[in-house]
């Protein structure tokens, strides 16, 4: 078997999310049919692992994932055989042949996700499945002081929805950030760390809009991450406006398959 890590996009307004769904249209199931395909319908079929599951509706720039192949294709040949297979909501960026033990979940070192803001009057309509939509003055720079609170290890249990899986609700932000993009009239907040739980950056962007339009003062995250309790939070921001930016491992433990086939 041979090993193809990927680097994808993906408009997520159309699809239920990431994870397979029974009767649901995901990525995943998407991405499946296509390797399968591929790999001419091979019993059992061939699976695809992201390096992490989406909600419906969020979208991603830099999506990873990788597959088991039966036979060898060169990376340009499987970047292609996949995106002419694959809905017009999909494209493959980049096929990479790595080592065999390459994970594209658990050799992950960061992540990074933006979320995007649109601040018009009214929702525009060719900007409601992109953005989500905050009508009400905020202060960008109130909210950029509060993010830098979020930086560092903590216990996220303020931040996370329930439904949530994970063994652990510690976490690490390595760097946040809000600014002001004038020219589309959005505020755009950004996000990078070790991991992220289910819905944490949407439940923190809706608590820095509220700090951000007053209803909060500037210093609450400590507050809130000291409650271990979700409803300090509150709300959560709507899944149109999220992207996942990046995924990033360390390329050291990355081998490509000459790597690997150096040490043989």
């Amino acid at each position: 078997m041979y090993r193809y890590k990927i680097t994808f996009a993906y408009d997520g307004s159309g699809f239920a999310g990431f994870q397979i769904q029974p009767h649901k249209r995901t990525i995943e199931q998407t991405l499946k049919i296509a390797v399968n395909k591929i790999a001419k319908n091979p019993t059992p079929p061939l699976h695809v692992i992201g390096s992490g599951r989406t909600d419906a509706g969020v979208h991603a720039l830099n999506q990873v994932a990788h597959f088991d192949c039966p036979f060898e294709l060169s990376n340009e040949s499987m970047r292609k055989a996949l995106n002419s297979l694959l809905p017009r909501d999909i494209l493959v960026k980049k096929a990479e042949q790595v080592a065999p033990d390459f994970h594209a979940r658990y050799d992950t070192h960061s992540k990074r996700y933006r979320y995007r803001v649109a601040q018009g009057e009214f929702v525009d309509p060719f900007k409601r499945f992109y953005t989500s939509h905050y009508k009400y003055p905020v202060d960008v720079a109130k909210m950029n002081q509060a993010a830098q609170d979020l930086i560092g290890e903590h216990d996220f249990t303020s931040f996370v929805a329930s439904g949530s899986q994970a063994k652990s609700n510690v976490r690490r932000i390595d760097d946040a950030s809000v600014v002001r993009d004038d020219v589309n009239d959005e505020i755009i907040f950004e996000f990078e760390g070790n991991g992220f739980l289910y819905n944490q950056v949407r439940i923190m962007v809706a608590t820095l809009l509220e700090i951000g339009n007053g209803q909060r003062p500037v210093d609450d995250i400590p507050r809130i991450l000291a409650a271990h309790d979700r409803q300090a939070a509150r709300m959560t921001a709507p899944a149109a406006g999220l992207y996942l930016v990046s995924v990033n491992y360390d390329e050291t433990n990355v081998k490509t398959v000459d790597d690997f086939n150096k040490t043989e």
